[in-house]
């Protein structure tokens, strides 16, 4: 078990955690976002850092080793005091350099000596970052030479620095599984999920999440995982649903030198905006008008102060959603902020029983919002456990309407289905759901009785629903007899009892 990072809270696979940094003397709290400092371009100083709420950030040791004053004021003065910064620092390794420009000149050994001379907190071994959609024989080929430099990190003496174990494998879910499970079987520290930068650039949200829930079931719960690179703060409510821990980026600085003005649901550009849709400091201060007149490197720092803003507010509402259970409702809202973030959702909620493991079975109010939400986990929990309950004689399952003439009467709510009475007001059936509700949800409930009916052959049961649609009708097995009480006015008294059921 790794005992630098403890689980406080979960929702969904996001949970709270606190990283333990032992080289910084500090503990942060996750999930949370790394800004990521250029030593040569510096945009905001690191100094001020704390003020946004950033309590750990990145640089890149490549930079600094390959830089001759640079590399001579951080052996000197000790990477803190040269950035200026007391929180904890991690330090990439020069992978992002490699794999935009085919070589670098260093070792894992070598670039890991020298990010713990300088001081570094978490430092990165030479990973080789396989991009999406490569040829297979050239993942496998690249995942064994990272895999070979992970068992070279392990020897390197590196005292209390932590150190990084990336998991590559391109798209490739099985490779993924078993990157993840070889890191995870190293003594190396935190586990970034690499090479995920082009899928974000080209908006392949369902793909980075395929990736993510591959890199998931390879890695143990006490592994605290990284995505590389992802910090546009539209999806990391998402990526943290699916078991992100930590996020890196230079969006921040990157999108202001561009005149672009990130929100939770895209990014706009300053010349296109006449109103700043934000509380943060900097745009109750200015508008765009304002900043727009303003000289370029001051308007690079007031846009890159309020996409800082705007981001670490954002994981701040997500840790406040899991705290609060409704993780998977805050995913929902952000993923109608475009087409591409409900493909991503959707691709989640294709890892229900993997979510299912961690989320918990209580929590305060279900929120059916869409007809992905007959998908969650809490909907095939449910599912899963009604064979466990073991109804007797003949049960009316019903939406509404009179008990007469049967042993039992259980509640039917889509989109989980039925379920004994008794249990109205527990976790997740006292859900506000739509009182037109999608066709997915009574798709959704029909399983739930299937699912019932079948795990209690020897029992009699007769549906009494509202107006249920034909697709969801055609998955209740043809012995349970239905009746719409619509059409019999929510008397369900008259019903056969026998199973036989009006024709539909």
């Amino acid at each position: 078990m790794r005992d630098i990072f403890e689980i406080r809270a979960q929702d969904a696979a996001g949970r709270i955690g606190e990283l333990r940094i032992p080289r910084a003397g500090v503990t942060v709290e996750t999930p949370t976002l790394l800004p990521v400092v250029n030593p040569n371009l510096v945009t905001i100083d690191p100094e001020r850092f704390p003020a946004f709420g950033v309590e750990m950030l990145i640089t890149n040791a490549y930079i600094i080793k390959r830089d001759d004053d640079l590399r001579d004021r951080a052996r000197a003065e000790g990477l803190h005091d040269f950035l200026g910064f007391d929180g904890a620092i991690m330090t990439d390794s020069g992978s992002f350099q490699l794999a935009e420009y085919g070589e670098i000149d260093t070792t894992t050994e070598e670039i890991l000596a020298f990010q713990h001379a300088i001081g570094s907190d978490v430092g990165t071994p030479v990973d080789l970052p396989t991009p999406p959609d490569a040829d297979r024989d050239r993942a496998e080929s690249e995942l064994a030479t990272t895999q070979e430099r992970l068992t070279v990190a392990e020897t390197v003496d590196t005292g209390d620095m932590l150190v990084s174990a990336p998991v590559q494998g391109s798209t490739y879910p099985d490779l993924r599984e078993r990157a993840a499970h070889h890191a995870y079987g190293t003594d190396l520290d935190i586990f970034p999920v690499g090479a995920v930068v082009p899928l974000m650039n080209q908006y392949r949200y369902d793909d980075t999440i395929d990736v993510l829930a591959a890199a998931k079931r390879g890695l143990g719960a006490d592994a605290p995982v990284h995505l590389f690179g992802a910090g546009h703060p539209m999806m990391f409510a998402l990526a943290v649903a699916m078991g992100a821990d930590l996020f890196d980026s230079a969006a921040y600085a990157i999108y202001a030198r561009d005149d672009r003005y990130l929100t939770v649901s895209g990014t706009e550009h300053l010349d296109d905006m006449a109103y700043f849709p934000c509380s943060c400091p900097i745009c109750t201060s200015h508008d765009p008008d304002e900043v727009r007149e303003m000289a370029d490197d001051e308007r690079t720092r007031v846009l890159a102060e309020h996409n800082l803003h705007v981001s670490m507010a954002e994981i701040r509402r997500v840790k406040a959603a899991i705290h609060e259970g409704s993780l998977l409702e805050l995913v929902e809202r952000r993923a109608r902020g475009h087409p591409r973030m409900v493909d991503g959702y959707r691709a989640l909620l294709e890892y229900a029983d993997q979510l299912e493991a961690s989320d918990p079975a209580s929590k305060d109010v279900f929120l059916s919002l869409s007809a992905e939400s007959a998908r969650r986990p809490e909907v095939r929990r449910h599912h899963e456990r009604l064979a466990r309950l073991q109804p007797t004689g003949e049960v009316l399952l019903t939406e509404g309407g009179t008990h007469g003439g049967y042993d039992e009467s259980w509640r039917v709510v889509p989109p989980f289905g039925p379920f004994p009475s008794a249990l109205s007001q527990t976790y997740p059936f006292t859900a506000e759901t739509p009182e037109r509700t999608d066709r997915a949800g009574y798709e959704a409930a029909a399983v739930g009785v299937a699912s019932l009916a079948t795990a209690n052959p020897d029992v009699s049961f007769t549906l009494a629903h509202e107006k249920w649609p034909r697709s969801a009708l055609d998955r209740v097995p043809a012995r349970v007899a239905t009746v719409d009480l619509a059409a019999r006015g929510e008397d369900t008294s008259s019903v056969d009892s026998n199973g036989a059921g009006p024709e539909e």
